[in-house]
């Protein structure tokens, strides 16, 4: 089964429980139910044949007097619904719900009797639903078939708001998969935006080599005035190598681990003791080979605009790492306004070793300013209980 910045995704469908269709085998049925392996069984389809049906309920498919040997659903666009098949094998139900405005085609065979093992039956039923009054969607990072680093949470933002009463549901519909199998937890946060955003971060670190996988049923399912989900989303990543930095800010000092074991260090300039550089553990966001340097981004109006090289972002507030080849106090003072800046040389080195989704942990720095996760991908700044509790599901 498949869900789960840059954000893309991949959609699933599901189906809406209105109405009933009851269709018998293709060679004709008798039109009474039978345990008898002689018997035809009948089918009924959950929502059946229609148009302008509701949608928000799952699908279902069930065999009268028989077991059902072979459910198949699709949306429009061919993208098949998983679902799960009960015990009895009586009775198909998919997974998730039915999206807004999508048509689905189910087709189903059963054989009669309890074991089926009598007279076989197919039916097929097509039916499309309602249109939503308004679309909620989401962006996800990391990209499918991204590679990022080892501290990479899995973010999800969402277009419109999501009302406080509806988080639990989404929550539940969403779900993070690996291999090697993982600890972790889901997370309600503020982007930097203002919009509202769900992180998924492991409980330490994720393994390098790891195959992660996010899927979301999210069709049907309503996040208040933000509006209804249209569709399922399914998108995975790989961790690649466990790159991370470490700043002392007293030393003036970058050193670059791989895994766990120091490979260069790098002198820069952090914030000064007016602006000093934000602490904690900091996760790559984003990086920019060319980027302009503006004071108006980070409240200090007109006094600079400067072009950096190697810009490797980690807070959405601004603080970077990157190339300042107009300070002559590069390893010798710290006098940024909270970046470190080192040469150019020395930034595309830190570049290059640093993936999006690493790490960038800054130690013995006078800043107290606390770091909110939504920030940028901030949720190593928690402790892993801190961050339990923003799940909706506590």
């Amino acid at each position: 089964m498949h869900l789960g910045p840059g954000r893309r995704s991949a959609l699933w469908a599901s189906a809406a429980l209105v109405g009933s269709l009851v269709l018998s085998a293709c060679s004709g049925g008798s039109g009474a139910a039978s345990t008898d392996a002689g018997a035809e069984p009948k089918i009924t389809v959950t929502p059946g044949d229609g148009k302008d049906v509701k949608f928000g309920s799952p699908i279902s498919v069930r065999a009268e007097g028989g077991r059902l040997t072979d459910v198949e659903v699709k949306d429009a666009k061919g993208n098949e619904v998983p679902g799960r098949m009960a015990e009895d094998g009586a009775t198909w139900t998919s997974d998730g719900k039915a999206g807004p405005e999508t048509t689905y085609t189910v087709r189903s065979k059963a054989k009669g009797g309890k074991e089926g093992k009598g007279k076989e039956a197919s039916a097929s039923a097509t039916f499309t639903t309602q249109a939503a009054a308004s679309v909620n969607k989401l962006a996800n990072t990391p990209s499918n078939g991204q590679t990022v680093g080892t501290g990479m949470p899995v973010s999800i933002l969402f277009d419109h708001a999501v009302d406080k009463s509806k988080r639990a549901e989404i929550e539940k519909s969403l779900t993070v998969t690996s291999e090697p199998k993982v600890e972790g937890a889901w997370g309600w946060v503020k982007d930097w935006s203002g919009q509202d955003r769900i992180d998924w971060r492991p409980k330490t670190y994720w393994p390098s080599g790891t195959k992660v996988s996010v899927k979301g049923l999210l069709a049907g399912v309503d996040s208040g005035e933000g509006g209804v989900f249209a569709r399922n989303y399914d998108f995975g990543f790989t961790i690649g190598a466990d790159h991370k930095a470490v700043i002392d800010v007293p030393s003036h000092t970058l050193t670059m681990f791989e895994d766990g074991k120091a490979v260069g260090t790098i002198k820069g300039s952090a914030g000064s003791p007016v602006d000093p550089t934000r602490g904690g553990i900091h996760t790559v966001r984003s990086k920019n080979a060319d980027e302009v340097m503006d004071s108006s981004t980070i409240g200090h109006g007109n006094e600079w605009m400067l072009d950096a090289k190697w810009v490797t972002h980690l807070t959405a507030s601004g603080t970077f790492l990157h190339s300042a080849p107009w300070n002559n106090s590069i390893g010798v003072e710290n006098n940024s306004h909270g970046c470190f800046g080192m040469t150019t040389s020395d930034a595309k080195r830190a570049y290059d070793f640093l993936p999006i989704g690493s790490t960038v942990e800054v130690k013995n720095t006078t800043s107290t300013k606390v770091t909110d996760p939504g920030n940028g991908l901030e949720v190593w700044q928690e402790t892993w209980e801190q961050w339990q509790k923003r799940s909706a599901l506590k």
